[in-house]
């Protein structure tokens, strides 16, 4: 049985209800959608005992303040280091004891644009296609699939795990303003010239105003097509890098359409998806470009020390 747990009093600029994402569905033109920064969610979720995919709270660049309607523990995963709880500083990254009537207030951080509010049982709104997450454009998902607005109030439900009360260091995000981002090429790097390629690995690029949950518009050095840049619409992965024919790349994240007709040049690796996730328009970033096979053992380097934390974990409260 859910209660409701927190009321919504300011929701800054952008706040939403997400978890892990809805899959199974994109075959029929329906986006993942999802937290933005997964690996934050999934750590959040854990500090404050919860299954890795339980929906909770994404604030876009502060502003927000809630009020605690009953006792309960959060957490704040995220770049942000400016927290209040009834005005008293907090920190990310460790599970809060709230009573009744606290109120939080998370500021714009100087050091990412997304922060993770996660309680204890997870955000109870309607399951849609297998998923609690907010589909702004299709006005499906999370609250009656819009942002959050003050006097909202959202349920949770039970608690029913253990909180991890801290990560070690190595698992916790490093947030830069300057990320370099692991790519792997293709599926269309054979529709750019040898140079545009050899530009798109050693430019900079900045990223614009039009960044949202949908896609960052990047400016920065031209990436040249052999020919056209439009190709037979094929899937979009999460982290694909298009290049329409103004040459600038657009990276597509977690609203992104389930297909494009523009060539990808190459796709951001899953380890790297949440750095540029948390970039904020001005941020600069790199392209890196390494194998299927080093991407692959990157990410399961990181789920292994994940897992092997956890073991350990769970080893020394039993």
């Amino acid at each position: 049985m859910s209660s409701k747990v927190i009321r919504i009093r300011e929701p800054g600029p952008l706040a939403t209800v997400q978890d892990r994402g809805r899959y199974g569905y994109q075959d029929m033109g329906v986006p993942v959608s999802g937290a933005m920064d997964q690996w934050a969610l999934r750590l959040g979720n854990l500090l404050v005992g919860n299954g890795e995919n339980a929906a909770c709270i994404e604030i876009t660049m502060g502003g927000f303040a809630a009020e605690f309607l009953t006792d309960t523990v959060c957490a704040v995963a995220g770049p942000n280091d400016s927290g209040r709880l009834n005005s008293e500083p907090v920190s990310a990254w460790q599970p809060l004891a709230v009573a009744r009537g606290d109120v939080l207030v998370l500021d714009r951080s100087e050091r990412g644009a997304r922060d993770y509010l996660v309680i204890a049982g997870g955000l109870e709104v309607p399951l849609v296609l297998g998923s609690r997450s907010t589909y702004l454009r299709g006005r499906f998902g999370g609250l009656e699939g819009r942002a959050l607005r003050p006097g909202d109030e959202l349920a949770a439900g039970r608690p029913s795990g253990r909180v991890v009360e801290r990560f070690p260091r190595e698992l916790l995000p490093r947030y830069t303003d300057g990320p370099v981002l692991r790519v792997v090429l293709g599926p269309q790097d054979d529709r750019f010239t040898e140079a545009g390629l050899a530009t798109f690995l050693s430019g900079t690029y900045e990223v614009t105003a039009r960044a949202d949950r949908m896609g960052y518009r990047l400016e920065g050095p031209l990436i040249r097509h052999r020919k056209s840049a439009d190709i037979i619409s094929d899937g979009i992965p999460l982290g694909a890098v298009q290049v329409p024919g103004d040459g600038q790349p657009v990276v597509l994240l977690a609203d992104r359409p389930t297909t494009g007709g523009y060539a990808k040049v190459a796709t951001i690796i899953s380890v790297d998806v949440p750095s540029i996730a948390q970039a904020v328009p001005g941020a600069r970033v790199r392209f890196q470009a390494i194998s299927l096979e080093e991407a692959r053992g990157i990410s399961l380097r990181r789920e292994y020390a994940l897992r092997r934390f956890l073991e350990r974990q769970q080893g020394a409260s039993g």
